[in-house]
């Protein structure tokens, strides 16, 4: 009889196939273990990098503000774009009204060219529009203001006096050229009607390699400090105006009226008739539109600051041409928020931008927005109430 052994408690030797198959499952099981950390390492970092892509976000939706106008721009590189100094009739006869492309200048200066009649040097940067002007012809004065803003000066001639400080002080010039601005005919302009356009101001510079500005500028509020100002107004003292009446002559047709809008916070400008002093917006894909038949209804100005301040005149050797003294200081008025603050203006040179104070010597920062700063003889007039 055979005996049969028990197996009970004995190994028998793994075969060859059995030790591939637990080969194969380690190798599973490291490679599995290996991609695991290697994911969840991956995981930890790309956390990481999400954590220092969202605070680049968060710095980057920080609001940007231009330096020329206090409002919020898109773009750091807008407050070096170029800027351009656009010298802009206002005659009431002669066709100037209404006038193109004023709502978007961030800065005006307004003063006496002759005869009482006013004219502006009107800053813009940035500006989108198919229409800017009339264009006229340069005064010393403007030039002077014009400087600091280290623009284009544009304009079509000039006084003997403003050409001559234009040759001398080398600011960038454009002066009548019909490559980069066109005549009106058709709208009763009679001979102001001289324009130019953002496109083509840019070409302009772009041609004499003048890429970017650097402007000197005012000290500015920001929207929220302007908005923290105004909610909290009436728990401090200041003085209110809201009706601003300015008179640089006898000549009634360009003296101007403001009314204060609380709703916008901005000052609705006026001729001295009440008729609302109106300027086109003509939409950027337009190419040298007639001003009457192609852009639309003009609308009142409205700027966000008033400046009047009282500079000394004098009627010039011929006559007729004024002469201002840009260099010095001043007493000012300050209308901006529905109020007035009394202060003064300085400037130390052509090259220096204006200074504006109160009453104890401190920079007055200006509301957002645009400024419209009238040159006011002494022997104008300035109310407000």
């Amino acid at each position: 009889m055979i005996k049969h052994e028990k197996s009970h408690g004995r190994k028998h030797p793994m075969s060859k196939k059995q030790k591939i198959i637990i080969s194969i499952i380690a190798v599973v099981i490291l490679i599995g273990a290996s991609g695991f950390m290697i994911w969840f390492l991956w995981l930890r970092t790309n956390d990481r990098e999400m954590i220092f892509v969202e605070a680049e976000w968060s710095e980057q939706t920080e609001p940007i503000y231009s330096r020329l106008t206090g409002l919020e721009i898109s773009d750091e590189r807008l407050n070096t774009s170029p800027t351009y100094c656009i010298q802009i009739p206002n005659g009431s006869t002669d066709g100037a009204r209404p006038q193109a492309g004023l709502a978007q200048a961030a800065v005006i200066f307004e003063a006496i060219a002759e005869s009482g009649i006013t004219r502006f040097s009107a800053i813009f940067q940035n500006a989108n529009a198919s229409a800017i002007g009339p264009i006229r012809s340069l005064r010393p004065y403007y030039l002077d203001w014009d400087t600091p803003f280290d623009c284009t000066v544009v304009h079509a001639g000039g006084s003997a006096e403003a050409i001559k400080a234009l040759q001398k002080g080398g600011q960038r010039d454009l002066d009548e050229n019909y490559t980069y601005m066109w005549r009106e005919n058709g709208s009763g302009r009679s001979w102001n009607n001289l324009f130019t356009s953002s496109t083509l101001l840019n070409e302009y510079n772009l041609s004499r390699g003048w890429g970017s500005s650097d402007p000197k500028v005012f000290a500015r509020m920001t929207p929220e400090a302007t908005a923290e100002l105004l909610a909290t107004q009436s728990a401090r003292e200041y003085v209110p105006a809201t009706n601003i009446q300015i008179n640089f002559s006898a000549n009634y047709s360009h003296n101007v009226i403001y009314n204060y809008d609380a709703i916008t916070n901005t000052y609705l400008r006026s001729h001295q008739d009440g008729n609302p002093h109106l300027s086109y917006e003509c939409p950027i894909e337009h190419t040298k539109p007639n001003t009457k038949n192609d852009c639309g209804t003009p609308k009142q100005l409205a700027p966000n600051v008033v400046i009047a301040m009282r500079v000394e005149q004098r009627l010039m050797t011929d006559r007729y041409h004024q002469s201002i003294r840009t260099v010095g200081s001043g007493e000012a008025l300050i209308f901006q928020n529905g109020e007035v603050i009394k202060g003064a203006w300085a400037k130390e040179s052509q090259g220096a931008q204006i200074s504006f104070k109160d009453q104890n010597g401190v920079e007055i920062e200006l509301s957002p927005g645009q400024v419209w700063i009238s040159a006011v003889p002494q022997s104008g007039t300035i109310k407000s109430q």
